[in-house]
């Protein structure tokens, strides 16, 4: 009995994968293992901690700021799938590398990464992509398997490239380990670790992963181009440059809005993302409403002169004082308030009669309600985890294994990876990720300094991309076996993605021994 009683935590974790293997939801699963195992602990006394902090400790996570930009981020990359911004944007570019060798899948991967950073929806990057390009794809004779990968692989790119949902989560994690690791060995007044330094450390190594990506396909082109040959000129319809910028501009737009006013230092990841959802509504305005155009630019330029004039004066109106100037700025921007409003009004309205708007609004309901589920139920799993003892356990299991602190850090990296063929990435960030990151971060370097927590989370972000590509589980196989062809084998969905998995995997070792690829330009924005 006091053996059981010692181990309750690992039972709790066996008691939850089993859970998890007989099909009971994620969130349910989590939080219903967590008060079984909490009363059973507190019945035997010990549980240290108090059954008290559970509900506050949910309450905690529910009201932090950052993760509003959640729901935001959704709203803004299912806004940009369901008006066609990402439609065309996808055939444009198509056209404009048909003709070249293996032209068409570095379309695929170049569209990809744009979604990624104007989006960072998976799910609706890789079905847009499956339903326009594959079709195309096997039409001019390219490889099933190479097909099915290019589109997924690409797909998947909107869980390291910022912003992206994943980066936030992992962000907010990390930023409580590494709060909680600094307390613990004795400093009182640590660094912060952002949402945004996450963001800028992911930049590099994610536009790194896309040349990797686009530097296979052209080898396969040269070395195998009966694999990805070009589309017949006489078929092909030369793209104008116009259209090019009609398609291209858009996107890059909010990329830079968004993104720009995060390492910029303007915004918040929450302000920015709520600048993104603002600017996809706009552009699905005009998108499917082109006589609104001057009032939704209007409105568009009204927003950018906010972000300028918030920047340049102080507009707060809760002051004991505020001179003449100040106040006519405030008013000047109620105005400018006003003309926003009525363009998110006027786009509102076009994507509620183009039956757009509600169907928007479902699915960013569905994937919000979704994530914060698991996340309370997972919030609540490691609380009681920790309780039990699992904390310790989890030290000295790390601090025992060879080769130190990377010693330790390849094993947690080589437990994500293997769980990503099984759960899916909420799991793992909300769950392994607020176990292990607050052990890691205490841990020495081999150099004698601290671990980053930036290189930390680059890490864990590519490994978690994985687990989209992975098989048995991995959701963006699922979501191209949905829209594939049915002469399109899951086998071959399965085979196509092995070239790119190596490569994720190529990716961690070069940011494994190469640190610097996501230090150095958080370092240089933030100092």
């Amino acid at each position: 009995m006091d053996f059981l009683l010692h181990n309750l935590h690992l039972l709790m974790f066996l008691a939850a994968v089993i859970f998890l293997m007989m099909g009971y939801p994620v969130a349910f699963s989590l939080a219903g293992t967590a008060l079984l195992f909490a009363l059973i602990g507190d019945l035997f006394g010990v549980l240290s901690i108090g059954l008290g902090a559970i509900p506050q400790r949910i309450f905690g996570t529910m009201v932090n700021d950052t993760l509003i930009a959640v729901p935001l981020f959704v709203i803004m990359g299912i806004t940009l799938e369901r008006s066609k911004v990402a439609e065309e944007l996808l055939e444009t570019m198509g056209r404009c590398f048909g003709r070249l060798p293996g032209g068409l899948g570095l379309s695929v991967t170049f569209v990809g990464m744009l979604l990624a950073a104007s989006t960072g929806i998976v799910g609706a990057t890789v079905v847009t992509m499956g339903l326009l390009s594959l079709p195309t794809m096997l039409k001019y004779k390219y490889s099933p398997s190479l097909a099915c990968g290019a589109i997924a692989a690409s797909g998947t790119l909107g869980q390291v490239i910022p912003p992206s949902i994943v980066l936030v989560l992992l962000g907010d994690q990390l930023s409580n380990a590494y709060q909680k690791a600094q307390l613990e060995m004795g400093n009182f007044s640590p660094d912060a670790v952002s949402v945004g330094d996450l963001f800028a450390g992911a930049l590099i190594p994610g536009l790194a992963l896309v040349a990797m990506y686009m530097t296979y396909q052209i080898a396969v082109a040269i070395f195998k181009p009966h694999m990805s040959p070009p589309m017949p000129k006489d078929e092909s319809n030369p793209v104008t440059i116009g259209e090019i910028f009609s398609a291209l501009l858009p996107p890059i737009f909010l990329i830079f809005a968004v993104l720009g006013s995060i390492l910029g230092g303007i915004a918040t990841p929450t302000e920015a993302a709520a600048v993104g959802a603002v600017g996809a509504f706009f552009l699905g305005g005009i998108k499917l409403a082109p006589e609104q155009k001057l009032t939704i630019l209007l409105g568009a330029l009204a927003l950018v002169l906010l972000l300028i004039l918030s920047i340049q004066f102080d507009l707060r109106i809760s002051r004991d004082v505020i001179n003449g100037f100040e106040q006519s700025m405030i008013y000047i921007c109620y105005a400018l308030c006003a003309v926003v409003a009525y363009a998110i009004f006027v786009s509102a309205r076009t994507l509620f009669r183009e039956s757009i708007l509600q169907p928007i609004l479902e699915s960013t309901t569905h994937v919000t309600c979704m994530v914060f589920v698991i996340l309370i139920g997972a919030t609540f799993f490691s609380l009681v985890f920790r309780g039990l003892g699992g904390e310790e356990f989890i030290h000295e299991t790390l601090h025992g294994l060879p080769g130190g602190t990377l010693g330790a850090v390849f094993a947690v990296m080589l437990l994500m990876f293997f769980l990503g063929f099984f759960l899916d990435f909420l799991e793992i960030v909300f769950v392994v990720v607020p176990l292990v990151a607050p052990v890691l971060l205490k841990l020495p370097m081999p150099d004698g300094t601290d671990m980053s927590p930036v290189w930390l989370g680059v890490l864990m972000a590519v490994n978690l991309q994985t687990s989209f590509l992975t098989p048995p589980f991995g959701f963006a196989l699922f979501y191209l076996r949905g829209v594939a062809p049915a002469s399109i084998k899951t086998s071959q969905i399965y085979y196509g993605i092995i070239p790119f998995v190596l490569i994720q995997i190529l990716a961690l070792i070069i940011l494994w021994f190469w640190p610097a690829m996501a230090t150095w330009l958080p370092h240089i924005i933030y100092g």
